[in-house]
């Protein structure tokens, strides 16, 4: 790990400006820099760049950060990649801090595993370029498949030997431990305690990390007399590699998948690599197996449409589909092309190149949803079973697609397509959504004890022992639309730019006045009404922003704003390029020399908030026809709705007309 001093060093000599300017034409616009954003295509400058706040921003995609964010949003990498990135670029020495022992032995068994790996390939890579069975056979088989020299480079492509121990052999004069060439899945051990080769008499395809660490290896059979032999072997999952959060090809085609906004999704190692020759470098593989969650996530972080390149084989491309239905739920744009009969990508690829090939693409894409509906129009035929089927199929694939409007587009074209009346899949999409919606919102109860394990609070619950007579509204993740949620970002927000600033000062039991900071008064402001923050990622902030305020030196903007965890120096980034004024056309809210009068206002207005959101939640209950005519019941809730109103008044007496608008 890299010590607090030396990440404090980096940032403080990466300039933002010079940092962009390596990757974008900027030119000055007042104080600040424009340039065309380098995240998505654009012809007007939209990405701004201020030297003063060591920010950048696009204000059309939204992406920026700091000089970190920028390299690893630009560059792929994770946070102490661009930390290194940025040390090296400034000539600052790195220096990490001290491991514990657990810490040290679990990176030195990653480390050592992928040591390992990088001697196979190294191993692998000079079989085939040097050893007789190598040239004759596996370079044999590539130049067969037209690969051309470089290609083979770039990809790290190898062979291994027909011996079954050659691996094995080479690696222990090299003084590898066979713990790690057992744990990497290079070899295995017999009954007899001897280490075999797993990929012997194979063509070897390194599979690469996003960062570009060998993490595993796939190996396709040469022989062709022995039909037991499986024709793929694949590295078994170990602590370096699982298979269902992995992509092959994902580092060669990061960068392009950015700069295109699009993912090609293929089946094998060589069409990725077959794509990569003709010029088509925005694409990734999922090895032969159906879409995992994992591999969705790390497509999801690049792009937002993804186009799979299907071949002739129907039976393959039926079973690939059901998977795809995870890409729509997760609100992606699916295009897919089917191939001219007997062509797959590989060979495709080989036969065009990179303009003709997405002028194919272009003319013979279809929408996901529309190929799916006609796939299964013509093996349903006249059959009403299997016709029943595929709508019910067609139906749910609908359903999960998060965007109303979408949804609402392919409901109408399906009618179409299956000549059905559209009120019909109306009726059935919304019967789902109805029981998506039922067992991702099942509302929580005042039974819930306020300090519950997903550390959501209510306002103020009934008196001990008085059973409510309604499921109570409770602040919850998912809830962004609500009026509090505004204001619990504001609050963050103050927290990052002056925690550690005394904002007034109190009397202690003593009789001494002692310093409040902006911290210490929210922590405690929110501690008097047993209130949290809804959000997960806000209730870290605010839990670290406790543990370290009388850290000597503490800065929350530099904390928060260099923090290791990617989501917080994010959105640390992210609310500090934002603006929030006073509604009364009065000085910035976050003014500090006026901190004492408006971090109490921010406060205020988010409890004000969340009783509104409660006296909301109790007038839709008393719509309830069972809570109606019960008459117990009733009058429960309206004493509730008293008491709601009673600590409204409270709130509004202090607020007055003065109401912080986030802009």
């Amino acid at each position: 790990m890299i010590d607090q001093a030396t990440i404090d060093r980096i940032l403080d000599a990466a300039q933002i400006v010079d940092v962009v300017s390596e990757f974008v034409t900027l030119r000055k616009r007042g104080v600040n820099y424009v340039g065309l954003c380098p995240f998505h295509n654009e012809k007007t400058p939209s990405f701004s760049v201020s030297p003063a706040k060591g920010l950048c921003k696009c204000f059309s995609c939204g992406k920026g950060g700091n000089a970190v964010h920028f390299i690893m949003e630009h560059e792929q990498m994770s946070y102490y990649e661009a930390l290194k990135f940025l040390a090296k670029k400034y000539n600052i020495e790195i220096k990490e801090r001290e491991l514990t022992s657990e810490e040290k032995q679990a990176q030195s068994a990653r480390e050592s595993m992928f040591i390992v790996n990088s001697f196979a390939r190294d191993y692998f890579q000079n079989i085939l370029k040097n050893h007789i069975d190598g040239r004759s056979i596996g370079m044999a088989y590539f130049r067969q498949r037209g690969f051309r020299d470089d290609t083979i480079e770039k990809f790290q492509l190898g062979f291994s030997t027909e011996q079954h121990d050659a691996l094995a052999q080479e690696a222990a004069k090299k003084g590898y431990q066979k713990e790690f060439l057992v744990k990497t899945g290079l070899c295995y051990e017999t009954d007899e305690g001897r280490l075999r080769d797993r990929f012997w008499g194979r063509v070897m395809f390194p599979v690469h990390s996003l960062s570009g660490k060998i993490v595993a290896f796939g190996g396709r059979v040469m022989s062709t007399e022995n039909k037991k032999l499986a024709k793929y072997v694949n590295s078994p999952e170990s602590e370096i590699y699982h298979k269902s959060s992995e992509l092959y090809g994902i580092y060669f085609a990061k960068q392009s998948i950015v700069k295109q906004d699009r993912c090609f999704l293929v089946e094998g190692y060589t069409d990725v690599i077959s794509m990569h020759q003709s010029g088509i470098e925005n694409v990734v593989s999922s090895s032969g197996t159906s879409l995992t969650a994992g591999q969705i996530r790390l497509i999801h972080r690049f792009t937002n449409n993804i186009t799979v390149l299907y071949d002739g084989d129907m039976a393959g491309i039926k079973a690939s589909i059901r998977g795809i239905d995870m890409l729509l739920e997760e609100g992606m744009n699916i295009k897919v092309v089917l191939l001219p009969d007997g062509d797959d990508p590989d060979s495709f690829a080989r036969k065009h190149n990179a303009t003709d090939f997405q002028a194919y693409i272009s003319a013979h894409e279809v929408d996901f949803i529309r190929f799916k509906t006609n796939l299964l129009l013509d093996e349903a035929g006249k059959d009403p079973i299997k016709r029943a089927e595929l709508i019910g199929d067609i139906v749910r694939s609908i359903s999960v697609i998060p965007e109303a409007i979408i949804r609402s587009v392919y409901m109408k074209e399906c009618s179409q397509l299956l000549r059905i009346e559209e009120k019909l899949l109306v009726a059935e999409v919304a019967k789902l959504k109805e029981k998506q919606t039922e067992k991702e919102n099942k509302p929580t109860s005042y039974n819930q004890s306020p300090t519950s394990p997903n550390g959501n609070m209510a306002v103020p619950p009934p008196e001990e022992g008085v059973t409510p007579p309604y499921e109570s509204f409770i602040p919850q993740e998912g809830k962004e639309g609500q009026e509090f949620y505004k204001f619990e970002r504001l609050i963050i927000k103050t927290i990052i730019r002056y925690g550690e600033k005394i904002m007034c000062e109190e009397t202690d039991e003593e009789g001494n006045e002692v310093p409040v900071s902006v911290i210490a008064y929210i922590i405690n402001d929110l501690k008097q009404d047993d209130l949290t923050f809804h959000n997960p990622l806000h209730r870290r902030i605010l839990a670290e922003a406790a543990a370290h305020m009388y850290d000597e030196g503490f800065r929350a903007e530099r904390y928060f704003m260099s923090h290791p965890d990617q989501e917080i120096s994010r959105l640390s980034a992210e609310l500090l390029s934002s603006r929030y004024q006073l509604s009364k056309g009065q000085k910035m809210a976050t003014d500090e020399e006026r901190l004492f009068e408006v971090v109490p206002d921010f406060t205020i207005n988010f409890k004000n908030a969340i009783v509104n959101a409660e006296l909301k939640h109790i007038m839709f209950a008393l719509q309830d026809p069972a809570i109606a005519n019960d008459i117990e019941k009733c009058n429960a809730i309206m004493q509730r709705y008293h008491e709601m109103k009673q600590i409204l008044n409270m709130m509004s007496k202090r607020l007055g007309d003065r109401v912080i608008l986030p802009k």
